[in-house]
């Protein structure tokens, strides 16, 4: 499994902002107010070829005991936080270099120390300063060394990471078995994940209620089909962050995700009866952005109404339009009604998503793409794709190389992998567009050209002899 590094600290100190640097996004909301996250954040981060979890936390104002019993919004930033903490391989406490030592920075060491799990000080707003002195004072925390970083600027922090890594065990690469697909089970809680799981297996292995966030963990079994071999990965359900409060449930996000990261096929499980949810988008979207092959189940079908199934159905094509490219099943989990046509769906996606795509062939299809549909202008020029070959498997990837094609609009790229998952019949799998161009030979000498000519124009007037 890969690491968890949690980011904790008070308001304001650019722990969301350190959270975007990590994982190379956007995807934490950064501004002057303090308190703008709340609740815990998951990222993927990598150091090299060290690959890990990052967490990003909300902003600590009191003790977390003292908080648990407030009932507001500060008890809820501290339930977020035990949770993180709780998850936590490696913890780097954020401060404010510009601010000095604060008295919440002794409360949240003492919190840590608790924790009992490994703590880095960084010191964070420290660009321009002499980094001795702006850790200085951060030496009375008590947790080792304090390393001065900028996280809105980069400096320092890959230095960070690597101190923090290097305590850690190297991530050990759990590849599955040659040919035997692992697939993860994933959706929203209460949606038939673990009601799927035992129909697929035909026994009760996972224990199913009707209180949401049964299961806690996620769970391989492997089984054996007309002769073929599978390892199912049940997974705990995904609820908004905002509702998991529960400290039973503190491990669901992060198991789920891992779960995903391992698998080589996901079936998306939907509740037919409560609809099409950002929530079931959402996971779709991390499941998609891994790269796994996809199969959709509309689970409890039996309970909706006629008149609500074409509702159903336009609400998959407009808030999952985006896995077009996946099969979609209907089923009753309970029943046992849809259920063995998962399998051969599952079949299809994994050799799909495997499957190898002959160089001649993948330019012919290109050729005929950039004909129908030439690339559009960019700064009034036009792209040129030249030709194309496979670069890896599962996910697929196309190697697009020409004049200009790093300019290739996203909706270009998503109109080649169409192209491409249409010609090969790839059904399940989806296929990604690496576009590579090669060096600008003239670059440096029409710079070096420019320059020449401001220079002889500076040049001042020669003298009458």
């Amino acid at each position: 499994m890969k690491p968890v590094v949690v980011l904790v600290g008070r308001p304001n100190v650019g722990k969301s902002t350190l959270f975007n640097r990590l994982t190379r996004s956007r995807a934490a909301l950064v501004a002057d107010a303090p308190g703008l996250t709340r609740d815990r954040q998951y990222g993927d981060g990598r150091i090299g070829d060290r690959p890990y979890y990052v967490v990003d936390t909300g902003g600590v104002v009191t003790s977390l005991a003292t908080a648990r019993e407030r009932g507001d919004v500060v008890s809820h930033v501290a339930a977020q936080v035990r949770a993180a903490l709780a998850e936590a391989d490696a913890v780097i406490l954020l401060v404010d270099g510009r601010e000095g030592v604060n008295p919440i920075d002794y409360q949240i060491v003492s919190d840590l120390r608790r924790n009992g799990k490994p703590i880095w000080i960084a010191v964070n707003k420290a660009e321009g300063r002499d980094p001795a002195t702006a850790v200085a004072e951060f030496h009375a925390l008590g947790f080792g060394e304090p390393l001065a970083i900028s996280a809105s600027h980069g400096e320092g922090v890959v230095e960070l990471m690597r101190r923090a890594l290097a305590t850690l065990p190297a991530t050990e690469e759990n590849e599955p078995e040659e040919g035997v697909p692992r697939i993860a089970v994933i959706g929203k809680p209460n949606a038939g994940k673990s009601t799927l799981v035992n129909a697929l297996l035909g026994e009760q292995r996972v224990v199913v209620c009707d209180t949401p966030g049964t299961t806690r963990d996620s769970i391989h079994v492997p089984l054996e089909r007309e002769g073929r071999r599978y390892v199912l990965i049940d997974t705990a359900g995904v609820r908004r962050r905002g509702r998991v409060e529960d400290p039973l449930e503190k491990f669901s996000v992060l198991k789920t995700l891992q779960a995903i990261d391992e698998a080589s096929v996901a079936i998306l499980v939907i509740d037919a009866h409560a609809g099409i949810s950002d929530q079931d988008a959402s996971l779709a979207g991390y499941a998609l952005e891994a790269g796994r092959a996809m199969v959709v189940a509309v689970n409890k079908w039996d309970a909706v109404s006629d008149s609500d199934r074409s509702w159903v159905t336009r609400e998959l094509e407009r808030k999952l339009s985006f896995l077009e490219f996946a099969r979609v099943h209907f089923i009753s989990a309970r029943d046992g009604v849809g259920v063995g046509a998962l399998f051969p769906s599952v079949d299809e996606a994994y050799a799909s998503a495997h499957r190898t795509m002959t160089t001649p062939k993948l330019n012919r299809v290109l050729l005929a793409a950039v004909t129908a549909t030439p690339p559009p202008l960019v700064h009034g020029r036009r792209a040129r794709p030249k030709y194309a070959h496979q670069g890896g498997k599962n996910p697929l990837r196309v190697v697009v190389h020409g004049n200009q094609v790093a300019s290739l609009s996203k909706s270009y790229r998503r109109y080649l992998a169409n192209t491409f998952h249409k010609a090969f019949h790839l059904m399940g799998a989806q296929v990604w567009i690496d576009c590579r161009q090669p060096d600008n030979p003239y670059q440096g000498k029409k710079q070096d050209a420019h320059a020449s000519r401001r220079r002889s124009s500076h040049r001042p007037p020669r003298k009458n002899a």
